[in-house]
């Protein structure tokens, strides 16, 4: 236990970031637990972008209930829960990767001195190297959940191999140009805006439940409705191979350029903008849930490090 020299009282840890003394695993750890945290709770609203991003016309309805009530009615309670398997298993690695990385790579830019300085620019920069390298891991496992969102086929294997067998290993990785593209904007601001809000809300750095939850909402509301064109070409790309694909300039859409004027073709510039609702509605929990359960884990792993009671 760490002890101030003039009061002999513990020094409770800053929860804002991981101190150098902090394990590896302990930055997994938490990462995992608020990317499983994240994806599996808002599971059905992405479930329902998907299939709007995906409709080649403008039968589906942007009323979000009547849409689940629909679906769940006609193809049952779990119909939005395909693909959820494939999502927690790459989640769980994905994040302890993209949270470790994004931790690592803070320690190396924002030195001690520095830790109460605003450095948005580093944070951006720590956010982006933390999503290629999680990206990479998870980007087969986005693509698996997207074909199983959209088929009736509800076990990850044997879309995996059907997907292998028709399209190669390739087709894992076609949209991963895009989702970087796409995620490396959409991580900066996230990070940026989280680390700014918490800075301004919560100057001491302490844990603080609610407003990490407050911070974390507001960080992922701006950052999906910016990024939202990026996500509508990605799943273009991700269920291009799928059988309820069925228009060929979808089916052929194998490049960010070609679903780009796929998409404009077919809907004009408002096609790039499907599923915005949905995203929003998804993302702003998500992103509250998994910071809230990030900051969650450091709190008390740190305090059981550091001996502090929680």
């Amino acid at each position: 236990m760490q002890e101030s020299a003039l009061h002999n009282t513990p020094i409770e840890p800053d929860y804002e970031s991981m101190p150098s003394t902090s394990p590896l695993y302990h930055q997994l750890i938490a990462g995992a637990f608020a990317g499983i945290m994240e994806h599996s709770v808002m599971f059905p609203i992405d479930a329902l972008k998907t299939r709007i991003q995906s409709a080649h016309t403008n039968s589906i309805s942007n009323n979000l209930v009547a849409q689940i009530t629909k679906i769940s009615s006609a193809e049952g309670t779990l119909a939005l829960w395909k693909g959820v398997q494939s999502v927690i298993l790459g989640a769980g690695p994905a994040h302890a990767v993209y949270f470790g990385t994004y931790e690592f790579c803070k320690s190396q830019l924002v030195k001690d001195s520095d830790i109460a300085l605003h450095q948005p620019l580093k944070i951006a920069f720590s956010g982006a190297m933390a999503t290629i390298t999680s990206d990479a891991l998870m980007n087969p496992f986005d693509t698996i959940k997207q074909r199983m969102q959209l088929n009736t086929q509800s076990k990850v294997w044997p879309i995996a191999k059907s997907i292998y067998q028709k399209e190669g290993l390739s087709a894992f990785y076609t949209s991963y140009p895009t989702t970087i593209a796409m995620n490396i904007p959409f991580t900066a601001l996230n990070f940026v805006i989280y680390e700014s809000s918490t800075s301004i809300l919560n100057p001491s750095g302490t844990y603080n439940p609610f407003l990490h939850c407050i911070c974390g909402g507001l960080s992922g509301t701006v950052s999906a409705a910016i990024t939202t064109p990026l996500d509508v070409i990605k799943t273009t790309l991700q269920v291009r191979g799928s059988n309820t694909v069925e228009l060929d300039v979808f089916k052929q859409a194998d490049t960010f350029g070609k679903a780009a004027k796929a998409i404009l073709k077919i809907h004009g510039w408002k096609g790039f903008l499907k599923g915005l609702k949905p995203r929003i509605v998804a993302t702003m929990p998500a992103t509250a849930i998994s910071w809230t359960a990030y900051e969650c884990a450091k709190h008390f792993l740190l305090s059981s490090m550091y001996n502090v009671p929680v």
